[in-house]
């Protein structure tokens, strides 16, 4: 198999590349939103209240950003395509595995190994698709490889409705067999050998670290919805402990030549302002992400398939404005499109604290795709400025940690918003009770889209740096859009 060409053609050897790698993201993306629609089925027949099924999704997400830093290591050091194909493996054995879990528990163990072979699928097909495509065709590359990314919040609720719908729950995680096994073996045949340089020592003390640092603070989040107490030692603990297991990882990462995360860049204002709005963004969308499922079918009495189609509109507002992001951090600045998207954000979750009972659903679809155009004005602009902000040198440092924010937000956010939720409703025995629990929960939504403002502040002045500016520019007339979603 020949090299990349020096020209702007792009070879049908790449196209094929990139659609078998495409293969295998799109089982990983669909599954970050499919289970959305199932915690109600999942939670009535394993027996869990949302505090505890909530986990389906929460250690996922933690299992995604478990592994996600190693993947640079592990590319280098056993080869991308290897490492490609163990990925494949690992996701689905987790995915037939999930589906024939009998308790919440062993759902969620088996959801954690669906989440680390997960995890390493996407930054590893990003290496392959640079690699065969080269640096001039990237830009093009991606600009196809990044719309199954944008079609997942669409497509996932309306699969997982359509499955739901007709068959068992485990079938959600049972479709993903027969697509991963075709993916692998037309992985084994087609992907080329890659040498992507000298693989380093591991970190492995700050891989202990960051594994469990997050979980615990996760944990300690949840557990206040299974004791009903902010003081309960199953609480506090996790939480303190996960904590000053975090504070050690930063210790340990400014005292080791190459730490698993290089926390140092975080000294750059523009990256440590997008880093914390990334993170922001995560808690408030993919918190979010499972109440509006879950009004639909507890409160309106949904079926599964209405729910996912109901879900759509906020994908849609996603989806419209992706086209136009590039174009609008190359002309105003990631931190000034990321503050009109945030705001939007905001702004557009103000009514879903006020939704009722009877709320009509033309006016809440409305408000979801609103929504999305906050979200996507926000995520894309804020990770061109953040990438824009580094030196080359430093991407396979800023990419991982970026990808790994938004997990810990997304799980964080998740755990809070089940938490504040099923606290909410724990006495409600009305439809009309019932929902004003699922408005208290968007007010929390609401605070901490409100919080990720301040970062977006400090984006836009930092931002406004010539030099940061000309790199936020450049990056941003490459039309290489980011994969984060």
């Amino acid at each position: 198999m020949s090299g990349p060409s020096s020209t702007d053609r792009i070879e049908p050897y790449v196209w094929r590349i990139v659609g078998v790698v495409i293969l295998g993201m799109i089982m990983s993306i669909l599954d970050t939103t499919i289970v959305n629609v199932a915690l109600e089925t999942l939670g009535h027949d394993l027996h869990s209240p949302i505090s505890q099924i909530q986990w389906v999704i929460t250690g996922y997400l933690l299992s995604l950003a478990a592994v996600i830093p190693i993947t640079g290591w592990a590319a280098r050091r056993f080869g991308a395509k290897r490492v490609y194909l163990v990925s494949l493996v690992l996701f689905t054995l987790g995915s037939a595995l999930c589906g024939l879990a009998s308790s919440t528990t062993s759902l969620v163990l088996f959801r954690v190994l669906q989440g680390a072979g997960g995890g390493m699928i996407m930054p590893i097909a990003q290496m392959i698709m640079a690699e065969v495509a080269g640096p001039k065709r990237m830009g093009r590359v991606m600009g196809v490889v990044v719309m199954p990314a944008m079609l997942a919040p669409i497509l996932g609720p309306v699969v997982g409705g359509l499955i739901l719908q007709g068959l068992p729950w485990s079938w959600i995680f049972f479709v993903n067999v027969p697509i991963g096994i075709v993916a692998f073996f037309l992985g084994l045949r087609m992907l080329p050998e890659s040498d992507l340089g000298e693989p380093g020592p591991l970190d492995t003390v700050g891989l202990a670290l960051l594994a469990t640092s997050a979980p615990l603070v996760v944990y300690g989040l949840a557990e206040i919805g299974t004791t009903g107490s902010l003081t309960a030692p199953t609480v506090v603990w996790p939480i303190v402990i996960g904590i000053a297991l975090s504070v050690a990882f930063g210790w340990h990462a400014l005292r080791t030549e190459r730490p698993l995360l290089d926390i140092r860049l975080y000294a750059n204002r523009v990256f440590g302002a997008a880093s914390l709005t990334t993170f922001g963004l995560g808690a408030a969308l993919f918190g979010a992400m499972i109440l509006v499922p879950l009004y639909y079918q507890q409160v309106r009495g949904a079926s599964v398939i209405v729910t996912g189609l109901l879900v759509a509109p906020q994908g849609l507002g996603m989806l419209a404005i992706a086209p136009f992001n590039g174009r609008l951090t190359q002309r105003f600045g990631g931190g000034r499109v990321a503050i009109v998207g945030t705001s939007l954000l905001c702004l557009s979750t103000i009514p879903l604290g006020f939704v009722g009972a009877s709320t009509s659903i033309v006016v809440i679809s409305l408000v979801l795709a609103l929504r999305g155009f906050g979200i996507g004005l926000s995520f894309m602009p804020t990770m061109t400025a953040a990438f824009g902000a580094v030196r080359t040198d430093q991407l396979s440092d800023a990419t991982p940690q970026m990808n790994v924010l938004q997990r810990l937000g997304g799980a964080i956010g998740t755990a809070l918003l089940a938490v504040v939720l099923q606290r909410a409703g724990a006495h409600a025995h009305s439809p009309a009770a019932l929902a004003s629990a699922f408005d208290t929960a968007y007010w929390w939504s609401l605070g901490i889209a409100a919080l990720s403002l301040i970062p977006c502040v400090v984006l836009l002045r930092a931002e406004q740096r010539p030099a940061t500016a000309r790199r936020a520019r450049a990056l941003a007339e490459s039309s290489v859009e980011p994969l984060g979603t």
